[in-house]
């Protein structure tokens, strides 16, 4: 029992579940410094926000593995599944009724919310139910996937987690979810690159497969950089704390994911870049988080 479970925890590819806590850590941290802040909400929001990612990852193992994808990918720390199906080690179905467990879980905390803070909250939701359960099956193969990524484990959320502690949106709220949402879109598009041959026969249509490497590389390159002016920018401009400009801090590992993903054909390269864009896309995020927190306090 102790070894299914354990093996259960794996396939929800616990690593990049940190995301969820940062992206709930923004959001929550900018309510705050506009004084807003119910720690129990906070927490149920990270307890929907983490069944539902745990949900797109188990679906997309499932899924990838039904099509064959997975076995066919080249396995990487950050990328290729979590090698869990392919070895024979949960039975396929189990694990996509594990996904959608998980799912179904985070309905009731999305409607408590609704009726507690108004049905503005209702299409952030519905909107990241969509790229939850159509990304494997539908969004990426639609050309759609990076954005999805995008918008359903990056901007949305930080605008979910604002909007339960605020009862509203406001321009601060979209400044401060925009850079999550093209970090997130990122990590997805990075972590594509070893997949681009199996992605190919599984009929997806990721941005490398699309427009090639190269471009695809320059793409990661532009979006990556934009973060950080973006933050500088609307930092002078006096609507992000000054402090988030210490988001700068993690531009050497950002330089080395840039140099890696222009490299795509070395894997030498490619691999470490991997592990440097996770760096960035959560060290950031952090950093803007507490930013925000830091702000409040002094």
């Amino acid at each position: 029992m102790r070894q299914k479970i354990k093996l259960y925890f794996q396939e929800t590819r616990p690593r990049f579940l940190l995301l969820t806590v940062v992206l709930i850590f923004v959001g929550t941290c900018l309510a705050w410094y506009e004084g807003y802040f119910h720690l129990q909400y906070a927490l149920l929001a990270f307890a929907g926000l983490l069944l539902l990612h745990i949900s797109v990852n188990t679906l997309n193992d499932y899924f990838d593995y039904k099509s064959g994808i997975d076995l066919e990918t080249i396995k990487t720390p950050f990328s290729g599944g979590s090698g869990i199906l392919p070895a024979n080690l949960l039975a396929p179905a189990s694990v996509a009724r594990f996904g959608f467990a998980c799912f179904l879980l985070a309905i009731p905390i999305g409607i408590y919310f609704i009726v507690l803070r108004g049905w503005l909250l209702l299409p952030i939701l519905v909107a990241g139910a969509l790229c939850v359960m159509l990304y494997t099956t539908h969004l990426v193969k639609w050309g759609m996937g990076e954005l999805a990524a995008g918008l359903g484990l990056g901007t949305l959320p930080v605008l979910g987690a604002y909007f339960v502690q605020t009862g509203m949106y406001s321009w601060n709220g979209a400044i401060a979810a925009v850079p999550s949402g093209i970090l997130v879109h990122n990590l997805l598009l990075l972590n594509e690159f070893p997949d681009v041959e199996a992605d190919r026969k599984g009929n997806r249509k990721t941005f490398p497969i699309a427009m090639g490497k190269n471009r695809a590389s320059l793409l990661y390159a532009t979006l990556t950089l934009t973060v950080y002016v973006w933050v500088v920018v609307w930092s002078i401009k006096g609507l992000m704390p000054k402090l988030a400009c210490l988001a700068v801090l993690t531009l050497p590992f950002a330089i080395k994911a840039i140099r890696g993903a222009r490299n795509y054909h070395d894997q030498s390269k490619l691999l470490p870049a991997l592990g440097a864009n996770v760096i960035v896309v959560l060290a950031t995020q952090l950093l803007i988080g507490m930013a925000y927190m830091t702000a409040k306090l002094i």
